[in-house]
């Protein structure tokens, strides 16, 4: 069995913003009546206030890191035409999904009108990584395994403590929100990439979906392209925590792959206890307790990443990310985006002084890495 590309893509959904207000402001319908695109990776998203982006296919973290800063570039620099700012969050704080647009695409318009209210209230923003998996059932393989893994990372990634101008005492409300979507949540346990498209024939013979892509788990096969697509994360604010987040999926897989490479094998767990750490996950980020599901027991959430940070090291090294990856001991150690937003919110009493900094933090190192490469 042939190894795999381990290549990287990532996708990226931000918030346009008026500075005026702080609100969200509908923004993709001005660029489709310009008639153009400005920039080619940029893409509408269900409501007109989401632009969404995605990078070229990238070998390492830091080419990843070279497409997030070129990429959030050409978004503020298309929003700044306008006098509108872009932000990087899971959800907005305060603005309402009753005054959203949706975009006026045939594509949006059908999940509107297939999903009603619901697809109107998924006012929420997620960042989504590939990962290059040419043998599907090692892809296959690799999914059931790495469920294990997803709360872990998902802590590190909260960023949606907020919702309609309220502290939802959760510091991933995104996670909530999107679950009320079908066909979403950790994934059933395939056995071989045959079981998996069955199911997919079955749902598309019996008229419930057009095609896979309708199947929004928080880690599946991607319809189109040999990838292993990660989907669960709120969207990052800061560029160093995408990054971050980017390099730990890629060396999950490697890990996962020379494991089975070496003939050993990782217990998969039921998901009754993957959703458990979950919404542990959503419900504290990292300064909750993780079960411990080797030892049947709750830890406190940073032990158990730093743990799980721990047995990617060999392969971290050999990838030559460790210095990507280690920034995740910095968002333990200073908060993730939600414990920011909640700090500033704590302090000014202001929800928007919290838009206002997830604006900088989301701009952060963007335009100084820009000016360095040209």
């Amino acid at each position: 069995m042939k190894a795999p590309s381990l290549t990287l893509g990532i996708e990226e959904e931000y918030q346009i913003v008026d500075p005026e207000t702080g609100e969200l402001k509908s923004f993709i319908t001005q660029i489709l009546k310009d008639g153009v695109i400005t920039v080619e990776d940029i893409k509408p998203e269900l409501h007109q206030s989401v632009v969404e982006v995605g990078s070229t296919v990238c070998e390492t973290p830091a080419e990843i890191r070279e497409e997030v800063v070129r990429l959030r570039r050409a978004v503020i620099d298309l929003a700044a035409k306008d006098g509108l700012k872009i932000l990087a969050a899971g959800t907005h704080p305060f603005s309402s999904w009753i005054d959203q647009e949706i975009t006026p695409l045939e594509r949006y318009q059908g999940v509107e009108q297939d999903l009603q209210d619901l697809a109107r209230k998924n006012l929420i923003f997620g960042m989504h990584v590939h990962v290059g998996i040419e043998d599907p059932e090692f892809l296959i393989d690799a999914m059931r395994v790495s469920r294990y893994f997803l709360p872990h990372i998902l802590a590190l990634t909260t960023s949606s403590p907020f919702w309609i101008g309220r502290n939802t005492g959760l510091k991933s409300y995104r996670s909530v929100l999107w679950r009320n979507f079908p066909r979403t949540g950790v994934p059933p346990t395939f056995e071989t990439y045959a079981d998996y498209e069955k199911i997919v024939r079955v749902l598309v013979n019996a008229n419930a979906i057009p095609d896979a892509s309708k199947i929004w788990w928080d880690i599946r096969p991607h319809h189109l392209y040999p990838t292993l697509e990660f989907r669960l994360c709120d969207m990052c604010t800061r560029v160093d925590e995408a990054v971050c987040i980017a390099a730990i999926f890629q060396a999950v897989v490697a890990k996962l792959w020379k494991m089975r490479r070496d003939n050993m094998s990782f217990l998969v767990y039921p998901l009754s206890l993957i959703e458990e750490n979950k919404w542990r996950a959503v419900r504290y980020g990292v300064e909750g307790k993780l079960l411990d599901l080797g030892q049947e027991a709750e830890r406190p959430a940073r032990d158990v990443i730093h743990e799980f940070l721990d047995f990617l090291s060999d392969v971290v090294d050999e990838l030559g990310t460790r210095e990507q990856i280690e920034y995740a001991f910095k968002i333990m150690e200073e908060g993730t985006s939600a414990d920011r937003q909640l700090a500033t919110f704590a302090e000014t009493g202001d929800l928007r002084a919290v838009v206002d900094q997830l604006v900088l933090q989301t701009a952060e190192g963007v335009e100084n890495q820009t000016k360095s490469a040209t």
